[in-house]
C-alpha cells in the first residue's frame, strides 16, 4: 500500500482553519487528499470483500495535449506485483480510463476476456492475477477527483451489494476531497482596515448610500440639514473620498453598507 493513511483525515475540512498562506493551504489540502485516497484504497479491500484496491489521481500525462484527460494510479492495497503502481491511464483506456471518460461506474467479470474495453494494461493485470474489476469515478458535480478500482483474483460478476459498498466509500471520499479542494482555494484578500465611524455618521452614510438627499435624511433622522452635512463631510474625510458618489462606493467596498 502507499503512504500510511489516517482514517480521521477522511473528513470534510473546517474552512475556518484554512491557513492564510495560499501555498500552505494548497500543500495541506494535497496532504489531506493523499491521506483520503490512500485510506480509500485500503478500505475497499478491508470492507468490500475484494483482493486489490487502486486509486487513480487526475494528473497531466507526459505527451498528452493540454486538454487531454488522464490519471495516474498513485494508491494501492493488496497488490502482489508493482506493475500497477504509478501507472499513467489516459481517459478511455482500460476499465479505469473508461470510467474517467464516461463519468460512470463500470465493471467486468473477467478483465482479460472483456470485449468492451481496451487491453493496454493486460500485462500489469495478469502480473497481479486479477480478473473481475469494478471502477467508480469520484464525482463532485462535474469534477472528477479520482477513480477507485476494486478487483478480485477470480472470475465473478459484481453483485449489487459489492457495487453499493464500493460506491458508498467513493461518495464519502469524494465529500472529503471536495472539502479539501474548496479549503485550498485562495480566499479573497482581507479588506483594508475600515475607518471607525460614529453611530450617527454610519447612520447618515447608510441613508446617503441609498440616494437620499440631505433634507430627506434630516427629516427621517430628526436632524438639521447642517448636521447631516457635517456628518457626511466627516465620513468623507475618514474614508478619503471627495463626493457622495465616491462615498457610496467606498462604503460598499469597505462593507459599511450592503
Amino acid at each position: 500500500m502507499t503512504r500510511a493513511a489516517d482514517p480521521h483525515l477522511a473528513q470534510p475540512l473546517d474552512d475556518a482553519a484554512q491557513p492564510d498562506d495560499p501555498q500552505l493551504a494548497a500543500r495541506a489540502a494535497e496532504l489531506v487528499r493523499d491521506a483520503v485516497l490512500g485510506d480509500l484504497a485500503r478500505r475497499v479491500v478491508a470492507e468490500c470483500g475484494v483482493d486489490v484496491g487502486l486509486v487513480g489521481v487526475p494528473e497531466s500525462l507526459a505527451g498528452s495535449g493540454p486538454d487531454a484527460e488522464g490519471m495516474v494510479l498513485r494508491h494501492w492495497a493488496g497488490t502482489r506485483a508493482d506493475l500497477l503502481h504509478d501507472v499513467p491511464v489516459p481517459a478511455g483506456l482500460g476499465l479505469g480510463g473508461r470510467a474517467l471518460a464516461e463519468r460512470a461506474p463500470t465493471w467486468v467479470p473477467d478483465y482479460r476476456a472483456a470485449t468492451t474495453i481496451s487491453h493496454h494494461y493486460d500485462a500489469a493485470v495478469a502480473a497481479d492475477d486479477l480478473y473481475a474489476m469494478l471502477t467508480v469515478p469520484l464525482m463532485d458535480g462535474g469534477t472528477v477527483h479520482g477513480v477507485v478500482y476494486a478487483s478480485l483474483r477470480t472470475v465473478v460478476p459484481f453483485g449489487d451489494v459489492r457495487i453499493s459498498a464500493v460506491g458508498t466509500l467513493a461518495k464519502a471520499a469524494t465529500r472529503a476531497l471536495a472539502g479539501a479542494a474548496a479549503w485550498s482555494r485562495e480566499r479573497p484578500r482581507r479588506a483594508s482596515a475600515v475607518p471607525s465611524l460614529t453611530p450617527r455618521e454610519h447612520e447618515v452614510l447608510r441613508w446617503a448610500a441609498t440616494g437620499r438627499t440631505n433634507p430627506e435624511i434630516a427629516a427621517r433622522l430628526g436632524l438639521t440639514c447642517n448636521t447631516v452635512t457635517g456628518y457626511l463631510k466627516s465620513a468623507m474625510h475618514k474614508l478619503g473620498v471627495r463626493n457622495r458618489t465616491e462615498l457610496a462606493l467606498a462604503a460598499r467596498e469597505s462593507g459599511l453598507v450592503s
